[in-house]
């Protein structure tokens, strides 16, 4: 019989369930960059506090998808991917470029590569 904590242990020790909910991360965050429709989800009125927080939901669904992996290895992609988003926003007609969003999501990514209980380098089994 498990315990809490031995059960906490096992659904963080879960890589393929937190790369998926990144994969899933990675789309809605997509779609609410570039669709023109009010958001569906509840969100800041600061858009620069959205931007924060999807980051830092993202480096922390990246840490424990991926726990063996150093946390500075994940800076480049998650990066690229928000500037990817500011570049097709620039694209878009009802958006535009801008390097405050970019700020915003670094400072999520370094948010997210702080400890966090339970976020630990080598922690799932291979």
């Amino acid at each position: 019989m498990y315990t809490q904590k031995g059960r906490l242990e096992q659904i963080l020790d879960c890589r393929p369930l937190w790369q998926l909910a990144l994969l899933i991360s990675v789309i809605a965050i997509l779609y609410l960059a570039t669709t023109s429709q009010p958001y569906p989800v509840p969100s800041s009125p600061n858009d620069k506090i959205n931007h924060l927080v999807a980051f830092t939901e993202l480096t922390i669904l990246a840490r424990l998808g991926w726990p063996r992996l150093s946390g500075l290895w994940l800076i480049p992609p998650l990066l690229l991917f928000g500037f990817a988003i500011e570049m097709i926003q620039s694209q878009l007609p009802y958006r535009e470029f801008s390097l405050a969003d970019l700020a915003a999501d670094a400072a999520g990514v370094a948010v997210g590569l702080l400890p966090w209980p339970g976020v630990k380098r080598g922690n799932a089994s291979p």
